[in-house]
């Protein structure tokens, strides 16, 4: 299974309190609807607090978004 990576630095363009789903992902043009798992990795810096639900995260990556004050929900 290949997944569709999103990069902490990409979310870290959505708006502060923004819920990143597969949705809302596709919706920002992160990602294409439909196109597979997604998975966010910790490749770079994440400064805002930012909800990801139903999303794989690694674990840097995990660490990463509680750290700027966000939640996993996976």
């Amino acid at each position: 299974m290949e997944y569709q990576v999103v990069r902490l630095d990409e979310l870290a363009k959505l708006p502060e309190g923004t819920e990143a789903t597969p949705q809302s992902l596709a919706e920002a043009a992160l990602i294409r609807a439909r196109k597979g798992p997604v998975k966010v990795l910790a490749n770079g810096e994440l400064d805002r607090a930012v909800t990801v639900r139903g999303v794989k995260v690694s674990a840097g990556a995990r660490e990463k978004i509680v750290a700027a004050g966000g939640r996993v929900e996976e």
